[in-house]
């Protein structure tokens, strides 16, 4: 753990300083890079490989349970833990796709509020525009009934509204 510490700061400090800070000789440091890979760390690699294929083969699907059995099926013994670690430590992770769910709370709550204020709404929901529609009958005292229209559009967060009034004789 320390050398990979000096091996990795080494391009900022000097070697000797960061060995007398850690507390390791530079001798030392010299012969865990000579070093070859432990039996562990052989095996890791081995079981990374098969992870990634089999992540592959799976489209990104598979998370650490189901990856554990499928290297149990090509008869690997290996552990959840293990797999999980090195999955964490490679940046595998599952590939959620699911479809976006339309759902008409927004269209409910506008029929609602119109509901209550006695109006009647219709709304038009695409991609980057929203039309809504809203007439309102009011009683007039001199003139009978004026009908109100407000259309609204509401586009990249800009909201573009027009009105009209029409009265209608008693």
């Amino acid at each position: 753990m320390r050398f990979r510490f000096v091996e990795e700061h080494r391009c900022s400090f000097p070697t000797n300083r960061l060995c007398d800070v850690v507390g390791v000789s530079t001798r030392g440091l010299r012969a865990f890079r000579s070093r070859p890979a432990s039996r562990r760390q052989r095996s890791d690699l081995v079981t990374l490989a098969h992870i990634k294929e089999q992540s592959r083969l799976s489209l990104g699907s598979y998370g650490r349970p189901r990856m554990t059995e499928e290297l149990k099926e090509i008869g690997l013994e290996i552990g959840h833990r293990r797999v999980g670690r090195l999955m964490r430590q490679n940046g595998i992770s599952v590939v959620r796709t699911r479809k976006h769910k339309v759902t008409t709370i927004a269209r409910q709550a506008i029929a609602k509020q119109s509901a209550e204020r006695g109006t009647v709404t219709t709304s038009s929901i695409s991609r980057q525009t929203c039309w809504i529609a809203t007439s309102t009958l009011m009683p007039q005292t001199k003139s009978g009934l004026a009908t109100s229209v407000t259309f609204g559009r509401v586009s990249d967060g800009c909201i573009w509204l027009s009105s009209s009034t029409s009265t209608q004789g008693a």
